[in-house]
Parts: structure tokens; C-alpha cells; sequence
């Protein structure tokens, strides 16, 4: 579970002003307009800032759906701030995340004078003191980079004052060693330890609850939501403190976001790491004499379990048939149990080690979860199957997971969000299909809110062209391919590069990649050769570059001006329909009623395809052409669900429009 820290806010002397009205700010010579930044008049601004405000002030929810360019982050801080109660502001991503604390916050102080605002990461991006101490006197490290880095982070400890792991610039973003260090809860021994004063957690809780305004991620709100549900209520179980009210922006995520913390993932890799941390906390411990015996039967019975499991290759598989899989290798699954609870008999008989408690804890967690993933007849949940190559240090070649998913998180996030919370407000620029709320209600269990459309102030007319190529064959036909390549070599040529290739698979992006690689005589960026950030910090500084991105690269990327003149989309972004939680919500739709594809796929579709081409008209000076290479949206009945929930793009099926589009402008007479 992912627990945070807050960053300290500079302490002032000043004291805090009135805020102002939303009138006196938003408004056309208010202080948002008298500000260093070029300002636009936003009607759409001021009424939804007026809709939170109102929300807010009546305990009610909304949900709102900003057009890309609203400014919606200030149109909810202020009313927020304004509220003199502490608001929870969760975000989607986490450059959202420090677009807020370190761009949207110190400006409105600039404006507002000091805020009290925090900022909270997940527990793993932060120092454990304790670990770090116990690390040096008795060293345990791999080789001669990981003694290099334990001399790079004891140094920086004695100087941080957040203790965040982002302020390592040359700590690989892979490091074994951080895994041994890093402030996760499973190893936390609470108020118990030695170093609980000087914690970086502990400085995370006071300053949270100083503090008016907390900024989060979903992930870590979800993780939250999972410790006091694990906790069953016990006193300070969990991370954030109370809030009046919860702000979701990016909230056309939380579902899936939802599904992973409702759920339950035990992998091969959890035992091993299991079986790593406890001889290296217990090593040398009086009492401890048999403890590495028993790691390593933890270590043999699971990898043999996992062997055994029916799956071939890699991917997500559902995990079907789990009793006959009980009933054949039964006694590799009991072997397993066996091997845990001799583990945790053996750790009990350690002798005056505080570590020892957390490591109870962690060995009855996960014999709990593993014997409900084989075990439970849980209705709402599916239960399947993943196998992915292994980028870690462990001896594993492959991660295998085995998951339980819930098939509706509906009834579980009413419970724990809208019944639990006075006023939940969902933002995002994509959360309507054919301009309804209806979809992302019944999929998040959102009964009773207000809801609110604010169009984008964008000229998508003038600044857009939607090109969708006439005489494309099916995605699914075998001559798709080589039309596809044609076209996008000839759109590429007409734009000169400055393009985004966004495809819904990584094998047709390599395909697609590989074909066009020798053509082309732009600089072409692949997706998975480069961290995502390095990659786009390469495309904005490349002239003429072309990126090469599947789903990561579909959202929260922001390229202004000429950089990104082009977005081709592949196909539709459906959902792979032989996924196992795919399968599952579609069997489950049908079995109430519905109609699988026009009632989950299509609309989940419509999300992402917004997303998608949401990348490209980012300012009001942006101009550029989308192209979907999918006939689909034209030929079959369901198209016109898409094309009615786009903005009002100019849509063309000529290709000299899109010549024209970038011709020089004739200069004037």
C-alpha cells in the first residue's frame, strides 16, 4: 500500500489575507486579469468556479466536464481555499500533480499571499531513516554500485528536508537498493521506532493536518481508502487526515484506478521479496538461527506453485477452472500455506527485534490474499492471470500475478466516496458521451450530483481538421497495414514530421514503425526506447520529430505550439474484448439486461478517443490535423456516438484539405 509525505511549505510571517470573491478574481480587471500571466476572459472559468463554490457551500456533489483550455485547476483551488475547511485535491497523474504544487500554488500566492498547502507522494518515494541506519550497521549490498549509492543517499540524508527519492537526480530509476530503503508501510514499525520523531512520515501527518489544501494522486487516495478498510477502524490507520470535501480531477481514471485498490494481486515476486526482507532485518538475531531455513522453503514452494500454474507465454489469461487447478495440485498449493506458517512460527521466535511484528503482519497478509485468490466464489469479482517479462534484479525471469478484480466497483465507491464524503466534485475534459454524464455515473455509482458542461473556448473550426481517410480498409482485414503506411507516410510528408502515431497496440506500432522507419526523413521516436518523459522532452527539442506512443503517450501529455501539428490515431480505441475483466463487465451487462458493447465498450471508447486527440489543440494559437485511419467511425452505426461526442472539429475526406490546411498564408495586398 502506498502511504505519502507532505513537502514543508516556506514559513512566513506574513499574515493570510481575505481571499477574494470569485467575482473580483475571474472577472475581466480582477486580480487574475492584473496578474504577470497573459490573461483571457473565461466565461466558462467563472461559471464553473461558481458551480464548486455552490457545491461546496451546499454539501452536494458535481461533476463537470471542462473543455480542454477552461483553466479548470483555478476554477476549483479558489473555491476550494475559499471554503476555510481542509479539501483533498486528488489528481490522475503526477505531473497533474506537480503542475499544482509547484506552478498553480505559487502562483496563486503570488496573487493570494501564503497558502497552507501540501503535497503527498506514495511512502515508496521516500527514505526510511530507520532502514538506512539498520543498512549501515550491518551492510548487506550487491556489488560495487550499490555501496556507491548507499554512500550517495547517507550523504543526502543528513541534508534533505523531505527525504524525497526525486531529489536523487543520479539514483537509477531502477535501484535495488531504494527497494530496501524506501519508507513503504509493510516494513513500518509505527511509534515504535527508534527514529518515529525524525520520520519523514511523521513530519507528512503534522504538516497535513496544518495544512487547508492536500494535494494527492488517485492512486494514493484509493491506497488510503484500502488501509482503514484493512484496518477495520482501528484509530490512525490511515494516511489522510479528514476533509470537508474531495476534488477529482483527471476523474475519468477512477474507475479503473478503483478496481486495482478493490482488488486483491499476489505474484511470485511478493514472496521473494518476502523471503529477501526477512533475512536481512532478522539476520544474525538472537533467535533467528532457523529463519533462513525457512525463507528459503517460502522461496522453493512458491516458485514450484507458480510453475504449475495453467498459462502459457505472457499477457492476461482468465484464471479458469481453479477448482479443478485445487483439485490436481492441491498439494503444491498446501505446500505453500505450510511454508508461511513455519516462516511465521520461526520469525515469532525472535528475540527483542521490533522488525519481527511487521513481518508477522506481512506473512499473515499474504496468506490471506493468496488463499482468496484460490479459494473465494466471490460473485462481483473475475479472477485471472498475467505474466510479464521481469525488469528487477530478482532471480525470477518473468513476474506472474494472479489477481482478483471487481467486476462493478459501483456499490463499493458509493459506499466509501459519495455516502462518506460531504461533497465530491468530478473534473475532467472527458467524461461525456454524445455530450452525457450517464456512462461515467452508472460505472462510479454517482446517484445524486449536479452536473455541469463548460465547452472549450477553443475555434476547434478554424483550429482543427479531422481527416478520416476515404477507402481504408477494416483494422481487422489483412490489407490494413500497407494502406495504413501509405497514409501516414503521406500525411507525415504533408506536415513535415511535428506528429504524434498514437496506436492502441504495441505490435502495430512496431509494425507500423518498422515500415516506415527507412521512408521517412524525420526524426522518428519509439515508445519503450526511452523513459516517456525523456522521450517528450526529445520530441518538443527534435524540429520535425514524429513519436511513435501507445496508451501512456494518449493522455496528460501536453505539446504547445508548432511542435505537434499532426495526431493520427490507428483505430478506435476499443477494449481488448478477450481481456479477462473485459470479458467479465460484458458478461455481467448482458446477464442485467444490457448490450455489452453499446452500453461499456463504445462509450469507454469515446473516452479514450477524446483523450487521444486531445493532445493536440492545447492553446488558442495551436492549429494541426487529427486523423483516425479507422472507417469504422463512418461505416458502422455506432460511429455516430463518436463524431457527436468530439468537439466541432472541420471534418474532411479529401486529402488536398489537408494540403491546404498547411499551405503558407497568402500575404496580404
Amino acid at each position: 500500500m502506498m502511504e505519502a509525505l507532505a513537502y514543508p511549505m516556506p514559513e512566513t510571517d506574513d499574515a493570510i489575507r481575505p481571499l477574494p470573491t470569485l467575482y473580483e478574481f475571474f472577472s475581466p480587471g480582477g486580480l487574475l486579469a492584473q496578474s504577470p500571466l497573459p490573461y483571457e476572459d473565461r466565461p466558462g472559468q467563472l461559471a464553473m468556479a461558481k458551480a464548486v463554490e455552490q457545491a461546496l457551500d451546499e454539501r452536494r456533489h458535481l461533476i463537470v466536464e471542462a473543455g480542454t483550455g477552461t483553466g479548470k485547476t483555478l476554477a476549483y483551488l479558489l473555491p476550494a481555499l475559499r471554503t476555510g475547511q481542509r479539501v483533498i485535491v486528488s489528481t490522475g497523474t503526477k505531473a497533474l500533480q506537480d503542475q499544482l504544487f509547484f506552478r498553480d500554488i505559487p502562483f496563486l500566492e503570488s496573487l493570494l499571499g501564503p497558502l497552507r498547502v501540501c503535497y503527498m507522494k506514495g511512502r515508496a518515494n521516500y527514505l526510511c531513516r530507520h532502514k538506512l541506519f539498520a543498512l549501515r550497521d550491518q551492510p548487506i549490498l550487491s556489488g560495487l554500485e550499490e555501496i556507491d549509492q548507499y554512500r550517495q543517499i547517507a550523504d543526502w540524508e543528513k541534508t534533505t528536508e523531505t527525504g524525497d527519492r526525486a531529489e536523487l537526480d543520479d539514483l537509477p530509476e531502477v535501484s535495488a537498493l531504494w527497494q530496501k530503503l524506501d519508507a513503504r508501510a509493510e516494513a513500518c514499525l509505527g511509534s515504535t521506532c527508534p527514529d518515529y520523531q525524525r520520520c519523514f512520515i511523521t513530519e507528512m501527518r503534522r504538516k497535513a493536518l496544518e495544512s487547508d489544501l492536500i494535494i494527492v494522486n488517485h492512486h494514493l487516495f484509493f491506497a488510503d481508502i484500502a488501509v482503514r478498510q484493512e484496518a477495520a477502524g482501528a484509530p490512525d490507520a490511515g494516511i489522510l487526515p479528514e476533509a470537508a470535501a474531495v476534488i477529482f480531477d483527471e476523474a475519468h481514471e477512477l474507475e479503473e484506478v478503483a478496481s486495482n485498490y478493490f482488488g486483491i494481486s499476489v505474484s511470485n515476486v511478493r514472496f521473494e521479496e518476502l523471503a529477501r526482507d526477512t533475512e536481512t532485518l532478522l539476520r544474525g538475531k538472537e533467535g533467528a538461527e532457523s529463519v533462513a531455513a525457512a525463507t528459503q522453503q517460502v522461496r522453493d514452494r512458491a516458485r514450484i506453485f507458480f510453475s504449475f500454474l495453467p498459462f502459457e507465454g505472457e499477457g492476461r489469461v482468465p484464471f479458469l477452472g481453479r477448482d479443478e487447478f485445487l483439485e490436481t495440485s492441491g498439494d503444491i498449493y498446501n505446500g505453500v500455506g505450510t511454508a508461511l506458517k513455519v516462516l511465521d512460527a520461526e520469525i515469532g521466535k525472535v528475540k527483542g527485534v521490533d522488525e519481527a511484528i511487521g513481518l508477522r503482519k506481512r506473512v499473515a497478509r499474504l496468506r490471506t490474499e493468496f488463499e482468496f485468490l484460490l479459494e473465494s466464489n466471490s460473485p462481483n469479482m473475475v479472477f485471472w492471470l498475467e505474466r510479464r517479462s521481469s525488469t528487477s534484479s530478482m532471480r525470477s525471469s518473468s513476474i506472474t500475478h494472479m489477481q482478483a478484480t471487481p467486476i462493478n466497483v459501483a456499490e463499493l465507491v458509493r459506499e466509501q466516496i459519495f455516502e462518506a464524503i460531504p461533497t465530491v466534485v468530478l473534473t475532467s475534459a472527458t467524461l461525456t458521451v454524445s455530450g452525457k454524464f450517464e456512462h461515467m455515473r452508472h460505472r462510479l455509482g454517482l446517484d445524486d450530483a449536479r452536473e455541469l458542461v463548460i465547452p472549450s473556448h477553443f475555434r476547434y473550426e478554424e483550429q482543427a481538421l479531422l481527416y478520416l481517410p476515404p477507402r481504408m480498409p477494416d483494422p481487422r482485414d489483412a490489407g490494413y497495414v500497407d494502406a495504413a503506411a501509405r497514409c501516414i507516410e503521406r500525411i507525415l510528408r504533408i506536415t513535415h514530421g511535428r506528429a504524434f502515431c498514437l496506436f492502441t497496440s504495441y505490435s502495430q506500432m512496431r509494425t507500423l514503425y518498422e515500415r516506415l522507419m527507412p521512408v521517412l526523413d524525420y526524426p522518428i521516436l519509439l515508445h519503450g526506447t526511452k523513459p516517456r518523459r525523456a522521450l517528450l522532452e526529445e520530441f518538443r527539442s527534435t524540429p520535425n520529430a514524429v513519436l511513435f506512443g501507445t496508451s501512456s503517450f494518449w493522455q496528460g501529455v501536453d505539446v504547445q505550439g508548432e511542435a505537434l501539428s499532426c495526431v493520427i490515431i490507428d483505430r478506435l480505441p476499443f477494449a481488448v474484448p478477450s481481456d479477462p475483466v473485459v470479458q467479465a463487465r460484458m458478461k455481467a451487462i448482458e446477464e442485467n439486461g444490457g448490450k455489452p458493447f453499446f452500453d461499456y465498450q463504445v462509450p469507454e471508447a469515446v473516452i479514450t478517443l477524446k483523450q487521444g486527440f486531445g493532445r493536440l489543440i492545447r492553446s488558442l494559437e495551436d492549429r494541426g490535423v487529427l486523423v483516425l485511419l479507422d472507417p469504422r467511425i463512418q461505416r458502422q452505426r455506432y460511429g455516430k456516438v463518436f463524431l457527436d461526442s468530439l468537439p466541432p472539429y472541420r471534418v474532411t475526406q479529401t486529402i488536398t484539405d489537408v494540403e491546404d490546411f498547411f499551405a503558407p498564408a497568402e500575404p496580404a495586398e
